[in-house]
């Protein structure tokens, strides 16, 4: 009987997905039938909509929307323009270079705007046409712009790192925005390795060198929007504000900022404000269905038989890190990054702990290893927006984006097996 509750939720959740219902939905829906294994019908029901509605119920999450909302003021407010601007006076003139300003511009766009899809989308439309006038296949372009986007997730700030925070039960945010920058920009360079060699081979054109002036002057024009990563983070870390509270300033921040460069005004914030409250809605239904699973799980002490069976499997932290990242991978190709941490999260924190791992370390690695899952089918969002700015197919970005995802996964178990990479910065402050 003890493996009816797994199995139930399992078969549930992957026939609920294949015959296409929405993600949230089939999480839910998975937890209340795996909750009918225990308990009747009317508490199991009964315990599934509480879970939805008291798994919101956190301060910390108020910073979800407000970062939504800077991030959609930052799209909409010529961020992009300005900061690939400047990634071309540094790169341009270096092989494959239109490529490298893609990767450079979606890690500054991602870690300003906080979304993945947004520097996917703001990249995307912008460089894509670019590059395919330079003689950049558009494949090429879209699996490029499709990789790039990822590393704002673990580049603070992240939506996703405090999402982490919440299901690890207290890992500091504080210290998970810090132990991000070095993967993140690791991974960067990783891709950047890969796409100059790409190109190279390819034989595709060399832009000219920017003069120290122009250098200057793009850097200038693009600091407003760089500050802001200051602000927001240097307040964090000092203990200044909450991860809530610089959520609240980021927003003031972005849309002075759009203001100031004139490309946001009073007319245009209605359709911002509903855009963004129509990405949170999407995001916290997730949250709130993934903490009704958590809750399920919990009860049918599921995350205890899977920590006792992979502790069982072995007590070397490098075979079970191993184990766990494949793992990762697999469910990352199937789920959506926000759910994936809430509900992995409790099963294998316990065991990586148990191990001597740090949970801000462990917090990276899930979040770097579910990034490689947003380029993958069928769940994979930033694949499906970055294949549709440029106007292809799956089929053809695999080619090009094989190299890459690799690049990432090398990345993941750097990061994964030298911990200092995550914690040295942390430490250095004190967290």
């Amino acid at each position: 009987m003890e493996y009816v509750p797994i199995l139930v939720l399992v078969l549930s959740f992957v026939c609920l997905l294949a015959i296409g219902t929405p993600v949230a939905w089939s999480i839910a829906m998975s937890s209340f039938l795996t909750l009918l294994v225990s308990i009747p019908f009317l508490p199991a029901a009964t315990t599934v909509s509480q879970r939805i509605g008291t798994g919101l119920d956190s301060f910390a999450l108020l910073a979800i929307p407000l970062f939504i909302l800077s991030g959609e003021l930052m799209n909409k407010g010529g961020i992009a323009h300005r900061l690939i601007a400047f990634a071309k006076t540094l790169v341009g003139a270096l092989p494959g270079g239109l490529a490298l300003i893609n990767i450079i511009s979606a890690m500054l766009m991602g870690a300003i705007a906080g979304s993945a899809m947004a520097a996917a989308s703001a990249m995307g439309s912008i460089l894509g046409p670019e590059m395919e006038k330079e003689g950049y296949s558009r494949e090429f372009g879209a699996a490029v712009n499709i990789t790039a986007a990822t590393t704002g997730l673990v580049i603070p700030p992240s939506n996703v790192l405090i999402v982490y925070s919440l299901a690890s039960g207290g890992a500091s945010i504080a210290a998970l925005f810090l132990a991000g920058y070095i993967p993140g920009i690791l991974t960067g360079l990783f891709l950047m390795i890969v796409a100059s060699v790409w190109a190279k081979k390819k034989g595709y054109k060399v832009g000219k060198r920017s003069r120290l002036k122009k250098v200057f002057k793009t850097f200038i024009d693009a600091l407003p929007s760089l500050f802001m990563l200051i602000v927001v983070i240097g307040g964090i870390v000092t203990g200044i504000f909450t991860a809530t509270e610089a959520s609240a300033i980021a927003v003031l921040y972005s849309f002075l900022l759009g203001l100031f460069y004139r490309e946001i005004s009073l007319p245009k914030m209605p359709r911002i404000l509903l855009d963004s409250s129509t990405t949170t809605a999407i995001v916290m239904l997730l949250i709130g269905a993934s903490m009704s699973m958590s809750w399920a799980l919990s009860y049918e002490n599921i995350p205890q038989e899977i920590s006792t069976g992979l502790l069982a499997l072995s007590d070397n932290p490098i075979v079970i890190l191993l184990v766990i990242n494949l793992l990762l991978l697999f469910v990352g190709i199937f789920m959506d990054m926000t759910p994936a941490v809430l509900i992995f999260t409790p099963i294998f924190l316990p065991v990586v702990t148990a191990l001597g791992l740090d949970s801000v370390h462990f917090g990276i690695i899930m979040v770097l290893n579910l990034c490689i899952g947003l380029c993958t089918p069928p769940v994979g969002s930033v694949l499906f927006v970055g294949v549709g700015i440029a106007k292809t197919s799956i089929e053809k970005v695999v080619k090009p984006l094989l190299p890459l995802f690799i690049a990432m996964v090398i990345a993941l178990f750097l990061v994964t097996y030298f911990p200092e990479l995550s914690l040295w910065l942390p430490r250095q402050f004190g967290l």
